[in-house]
Parts: C-alpha cells; sequence; structure tokens
C-alpha cells in the first residue's frame, strides 16, 4: 500500500514541479496560484518548483519503502 501512495505523491509532486516550470494555464493549477500568491508574491512559480520536487522526491523514497 505505501508503493501506491509513494507513486502518487511522486505523480503530485511532478505535476506541480511541472506547471510551476512551464506556468502553466491549467485551472487546478491556478487555483493554487491564485491562493499562494498573496504569500510569495511573483516568486509562486518558483515556490511551486522547488516543493514539487521535494514532495517528488518523498514520494520516490515512500514507493521504494525507504521511508515510513
Amino acid at each position: 500500500m505505501e508503493q501506491i501512495w509513494g507513486i502518487l505523491m511522486a505523480a503530485v509532486g511532478l505535476f506541480m514541479m511541472v506547471s510551476g516550470i512551464t506556468r502553466s494555464n491549467f485551472i487546478v493549477y491556478r487555483l493554487l496560484v491564485a491562493r499562494s500568491r498573496g504569500l510569495w508574491g511573483e516568486n509562486v512559480h518558483r515556490f511551486y518548483q522547488v516543493v514539487g520536487a521535494v514532495i517528488t522526491l518523498l514520494g520516490v523514497l515512500a514507493a521504494l519503502g525507504v521511508i515510513w
């Protein structure tokens, strides 16, 4: 079961990272950016790139059984 959650977590992180790099117009990403812009300002896309990379890494580690 940990593998499924790890893969799902890595997929979400990859979505956030790729969307941050391309500054996507996908509705889910636009909603996330709209909520985060107040705190992060113009650095909101960079924030999602970094957070996406971290979540992807944690997801891969969880899928491999290294953590949790």
